[in-house]
């Protein structure tokens, strides 16, 4: 357990490290490209996963604060009741780093802070951190953990 739990808070380190430096490089909506379809740009999101309810007036905080805590909570207690699968905790692990590492945008700041910016063919993928690659790759591992068992 101490191991996973270890994971998740060098997710959120890493995560609130990589914000902080985006956060004292650019001003809001600044950005410079990388590559041809990279960019690093600054960009805050009240809302969840690709700005749902973000134009919500407020009451989104709480609940995406609410909802992130109760995450974290199930998580820990899947992680003691599973700590023999280790694909399945290290998943769970992840999530729990990213939610965390968003959570803490959330009551510090209001809002969450996004600076990775990919682009293809004039087509942007809206901006994202660590935290959300984090809660990404942690689903798409608890997926693949579901389907081998099968």
């Amino acid at each position: 357990m101490k191991r996973w739990l270890a994971l998740s808070a060098l997710v959120v380190v890493l995560d609130q490290i990589s914000k902080s430096v985006i956060a004292h490089l650019f001003v809001r909506g600044e950005g410079i490209e990388v590559t041809p379809f990279f960019n690093l740009v600054l960009a805050y999101n009240r809302g969840a996963a690709f700005s749902l309810l973000a134009g919500a007036g407020g009451w989104q905080r709480g609940f995406f604060i609410a909802l992130a805590l109760a995450a974290a909570a199930l998580i820990v207690w899947l992680l003691r009741k599973h700590s023999g699968q280790p694909l399945f905790c290290f998943a769970l692990a992840l999530i729990l780093g990213g939610a965390v590492g968003n959570l803490i945008d959330r009551a510090l700041v209001g809002e969450v802070v996004d600076f990775l910016d990919f682009h293809a063919f004039g087509w942007h993928w809206p901006a994202f951190n660590l935290a959300d690659s984090a809660i990404t790759c942690g689903a798409v591992l608890l997926i693949w953990d579901g389907l081998r068992r099968k």
